[in-house]
Protein backbone atom coordinates (compact mmCIF):
# COMPACT_ATOMS: atom_id res chain seq x y z
CA UNK A 1 0.00 0.00 0.00
CA UNK A 2 0.99 3.62 -0.44
CA UNK A 3 -0.43 6.78 1.17
CA UNK A 4 0.14 10.27 -0.22
CA UNK A 5 -0.78 13.29 1.92
CA UNK A 6 -2.53 15.94 -0.18
CA UNK A 7 -3.44 18.17 2.76
CA UNK A 8 -3.31 17.89 6.55
CA UNK A 9 -4.75 21.16 7.91
CA UNK A 10 -7.98 21.78 9.75
CA UNK A 11 -10.37 23.47 10.10
CA UNK A 12 -8.96 25.77 7.38
CA UNK A 13 -5.80 25.65 5.25
CA UNK A 14 -2.59 27.48 5.99
CA UNK A 15 -1.06 29.67 3.28
CA UNK A 16 -0.23 27.38 0.37
CA UNK A 17 -1.68 24.41 2.25
CA UNK A 18 -4.77 22.24 2.11
CA UNK A 19 -7.21 20.62 4.48
CA UNK A 20 -7.68 16.89 4.91
CA UNK A 21 -7.11 14.77 1.82
CA UNK A 22 -5.15 11.54 1.35
CA UNK A 23 -4.60 9.29 -1.66
CA UNK A 24 -4.48 5.59 -0.76
CA UNK A 25 -3.17 3.16 -3.37
CA UNK A 26 -3.04 -0.64 -3.34
CA UNK A 27 -2.29 -2.55 -6.52
CA UNK A 28 -4.28 -0.83 -9.25
CA UNK A 29 -6.82 0.62 -6.78
CA UNK A 30 -6.80 4.32 -5.93
CA UNK A 31 -9.05 5.86 -3.28
CA UNK A 32 -9.26 9.47 -2.13
CA UNK A 33 -9.84 9.74 1.62
CA UNK A 34 -11.53 13.06 2.36
CA UNK A 35 -11.58 15.99 -0.03
CA UNK A 36 -11.09 19.17 1.98
CA UNK A 37 -10.25 22.67 0.83
CA UNK A 38 -7.28 22.68 -1.56
CA UNK A 39 -6.98 18.92 -1.99
CA UNK A 40 -8.51 18.72 -5.47
CA UNK A 41 -5.66 20.79 -6.93
CA UNK A 42 -3.09 18.69 -5.06
CA UNK A 43 -4.68 15.48 -6.31
CA UNK A 44 -4.91 16.68 -9.90
CA UNK A 45 -1.18 17.42 -9.88
CA UNK A 46 -0.44 13.71 -9.48
CA UNK A 47 -3.57 11.87 -10.66
CA UNK A 48 -6.61 12.82 -12.76
CA UNK A 49 -9.67 12.44 -10.50
CA UNK A 50 -11.31 10.34 -13.21
CA UNK A 51 -8.81 7.57 -12.41
CA UNK A 52 -10.00 7.21 -8.82
CA UNK A 53 -11.90 4.05 -7.94
CA UNK A 54 -13.79 5.83 -5.15
CA UNK A 55 -13.83 8.69 -2.65
CA UNK A 56 -14.44 8.03 1.04
CA UNK A 57 -15.53 10.97 3.20
CA UNK A 58 -15.04 10.42 6.93
CA UNK A 59 -17.63 13.10 7.67
CA UNK A 60 -19.32 16.07 6.09
CA UNK A 61 -17.61 19.01 7.75
CA UNK A 62 -16.42 21.42 5.08
CA UNK A 63 -12.71 21.03 5.81
CA UNK A 64 -13.12 17.36 4.84
CA UNK A 65 -15.43 17.64 1.84
CA UNK A 66 -15.65 21.16 0.38
CA UNK A 67 -13.61 20.32 -2.73
CA UNK A 68 -16.29 17.80 -3.67
CA UNK A 69 -18.28 20.77 -4.99
CA UNK A 70 -15.83 21.94 -7.69
CA UNK A 71 -15.19 18.26 -8.41
CA UNK A 72 -18.79 18.12 -9.63
CA UNK A 73 -17.81 20.45 -12.48
CA UNK A 74 -14.70 18.40 -13.26
CA UNK A 75 -16.74 15.20 -13.52
CA UNK A 76 -19.52 16.53 -15.76
CA UNK A 77 -19.98 14.24 -18.73
CA UNK A 78 -17.79 11.54 -17.17
CA UNK A 79 -18.75 8.27 -15.41
CA UNK A 80 -19.96 8.87 -11.87
CA UNK A 81 -17.47 8.30 -9.10
CA UNK A 82 -18.48 6.10 -6.18
CA UNK A 83 -18.55 8.16 -2.99
CA UNK A 84 -18.87 6.66 0.50
CA UNK A 85 -20.09 9.17 3.08
CA UNK A 86 -22.22 9.44 6.22
CA UNK A 87 -25.95 9.87 5.79
CA UNK A 88 -26.00 13.01 7.95
CA UNK A 89 -26.11 15.99 7.89
CA UNK A 90 -28.69 15.38 5.18
CA UNK A 91 -28.47 18.95 3.87
CA UNK A 92 -24.76 18.66 3.15
CA UNK A 93 -25.07 15.16 1.68
CA UNK A 94 -27.80 16.49 -0.61
CA UNK A 95 -25.19 18.72 -2.28
CA UNK A 96 -23.58 15.56 -3.68
CA UNK A 97 -26.74 13.81 -4.83
CA UNK A 98 -27.10 13.41 -8.55
CA UNK A 99 -23.42 14.07 -9.21
CA UNK A 100 -21.93 10.95 -7.62
CA UNK A 101 -22.86 7.33 -6.95
CA UNK A 102 -23.46 7.72 -3.21
CA UNK A 103 -23.07 4.94 -0.63
CA UNK A 104 -23.38 4.83 3.16
CA UNK A 105 -19.90 4.65 4.68
CA UNK A 106 -21.33 2.77 7.67
CA UNK A 107 -21.85 -0.32 5.51
CA UNK A 108 -18.22 -0.45 4.38
CA UNK A 109 -17.58 -2.08 1.03
CA UNK A 110 -15.18 -3.55 -1.48
CA UNK A 111 -13.31 -0.91 -3.48
CA UNK A 112 -11.14 -2.60 -6.07
CA UNK A 113 -8.73 -4.78 -4.12
CA UNK A 114 -9.40 -2.87 -0.88
CA UNK A 115 -11.82 -4.15 1.75
CA UNK A 116 -13.15 -1.20 3.75
CA UNK A 117 -14.81 -1.42 7.16
CA UNK A 118 -16.01 1.57 9.20
CA UNK A 119 -16.36 2.51 12.86
CA UNK A 120 -18.41 5.41 14.26
CA UNK A 121 -16.21 7.74 16.32
CA UNK A 122 -16.84 10.71 18.61
CA UNK A 123 -17.21 14.06 16.83
CA UNK A 124 -19.88 16.79 16.67
CA UNK A 125 -20.92 15.62 13.18
CA UNK A 126 -21.42 11.91 12.44
CA UNK A 127 -17.91 10.69 11.63
CA UNK A 128 -16.42 7.30 10.80
CA UNK A 129 -12.97 5.86 11.12
CA UNK A 130 -12.18 3.49 8.27
CA UNK A 131 -9.92 0.47 7.92
CA UNK A 132 -8.62 -0.73 4.55
CA UNK A 133 -7.13 -4.17 3.96
CA UNK A 134 -5.44 -5.63 0.89
CA UNK A 135 -2.47 -7.80 0.01
CA UNK A 136 -1.90 -8.73 3.65
CA UNK A 137 -1.60 -5.07 4.68
CA UNK A 138 -3.93 -2.87 6.73
CA UNK A 139 -4.33 0.90 6.97
CA UNK A 140 -6.57 2.79 9.39
CA UNK A 141 -7.66 6.45 9.34
CA UNK A 142 -9.41 7.86 12.41
CA UNK A 143 -11.17 10.75 10.70
CA UNK A 144 -11.90 13.44 13.31
CA UNK A 145 -12.46 12.05 16.78
CA UNK A 146 -11.98 12.56 20.47
CA UNK A 147 -11.40 9.49 22.66
CA UNK A 148 -13.21 6.41 21.34
CA UNK A 149 -12.87 3.18 23.35
CA UNK A 150 -13.39 0.96 20.30
CA UNK A 151 -10.71 2.64 18.18
CA UNK A 152 -7.68 0.65 19.36
CA UNK A 153 -9.43 -2.65 18.70
CA UNK A 154 -10.63 -1.46 15.32
CA UNK A 155 -7.09 -0.47 14.32
CA UNK A 156 -5.50 -3.58 15.86
CA UNK A 157 -2.38 -4.67 14.01
CA UNK A 158 -2.64 -2.11 11.22
CA UNK A 159 0.58 -1.29 9.41
CA UNK A 160 -0.13 2.45 9.47
CA UNK A 161 -2.52 4.51 11.61
CA UNK A 162 -3.34 8.01 10.36
CA UNK A 163 -4.70 9.83 13.40
CA UNK A 164 -6.33 13.14 14.26
CA UNK A 165 -3.84 14.82 16.60
CA UNK A 166 -5.03 18.40 16.70
CA UNK A 167 -4.14 19.32 20.28
CA UNK A 168 -1.29 19.32 22.75
CA UNK A 169 -2.09 17.98 26.20
CA UNK A 170 -2.51 21.53 27.48
CA UNK A 171 -5.07 22.33 24.75
CA UNK A 172 -7.08 19.12 24.95
CA UNK A 173 -10.28 18.66 26.99
CA UNK A 174 -12.91 15.95 27.19
CA UNK A 175 -15.44 18.11 25.37
CA UNK A 176 -13.14 19.00 22.46
CA UNK A 177 -13.79 17.54 18.98
CA UNK A 178 -10.29 16.10 18.43
CA UNK A 179 -7.61 13.93 20.00
CA UNK A 180 -4.39 15.23 21.45
CA UNK A 181 -1.11 13.95 20.04
CA UNK A 182 -0.58 11.95 23.23
CA UNK A 183 -3.99 10.30 22.95
CA UNK A 184 -3.37 9.47 19.30
CA UNK A 185 -0.09 7.86 20.32
CA UNK A 186 -1.81 5.87 23.06
CA UNK A 187 -4.33 4.59 20.50
CA UNK A 188 -1.48 3.52 18.19
CA UNK A 189 0.33 1.83 21.08
CA UNK A 190 -2.78 0.00 22.24
CA UNK A 191 -3.57 -1.05 18.67
CA UNK A 192 0.01 -2.28 18.17
CA UNK A 193 0.11 -0.32 14.93
CA UNK A 194 3.27 -0.56 12.86
CA UNK A 195 3.53 3.21 12.38
CA UNK A 196 1.64 6.35 13.39
CA UNK A 197 1.15 9.45 11.24
CA UNK A 198 -0.23 12.51 13.04
CA UNK A 199 -2.50 14.87 11.10
CA UNK A 200 -5.20 17.61 11.22
CA UNK A 201 -2.93 20.50 12.21
CA UNK A 202 -4.35 23.95 12.90
CA UNK A 203 -2.36 26.59 10.97
CA UNK A 204 0.25 28.08 13.30
CA UNK A 205 0.20 25.17 15.72
CA UNK A 206 3.45 23.90 17.25
CA UNK A 207 3.90 20.64 15.35
CA UNK A 208 7.25 19.94 17.00
CA UNK A 209 5.49 19.94 20.38
CA UNK A 210 2.81 17.59 19.04
CA UNK A 211 5.44 15.19 17.75
CA UNK A 212 7.40 15.31 21.00
CA UNK A 213 4.30 14.46 23.05
CA UNK A 214 3.39 11.60 20.70
CA UNK A 215 6.88 10.10 20.60
CA UNK A 216 7.05 10.03 24.39
CA UNK A 217 4.33 7.37 24.13
CA UNK A 218 4.94 5.91 20.68
CA UNK A 219 8.43 6.41 19.20
CA UNK A 220 7.32 5.45 15.67
CA UNK A 221 5.15 8.59 15.39
CA UNK A 222 5.71 11.02 12.53
CA UNK A 223 4.07 14.20 11.22
CA UNK A 224 1.94 14.33 8.10
CA UNK A 225 2.85 17.03 5.58
CA UNK A 226 1.53 17.87 2.15
CA UNK A 227 3.37 15.86 -0.49
CA UNK A 228 4.56 13.16 1.91
CA UNK A 229 4.31 9.62 0.54
CA UNK A 230 4.51 6.58 2.83
CA UNK A 231 4.81 3.05 1.43
CA UNK A 232 4.01 0.16 3.74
Amino acid sequence: MKLTVLGCNGPYPEAGGACSGYLLEAGDTRVLLDCGTGTLAALTAILPPERLDAIVLSHLHYDHMSDMLPLIYRMQGKPRLSVYAPMEPAGVRALLEGAFDLHDIAAGGQIGCLTMTALPVRHPAPCWAARYEAEGKAFCYTGDTNTCPALAGFARGCDLLLADACFTDAQWAEGKPHLSARLAAEAARDAQAGHLLLTHFTPGSDRAALLEEARAIYPQAALARAGLTVAF
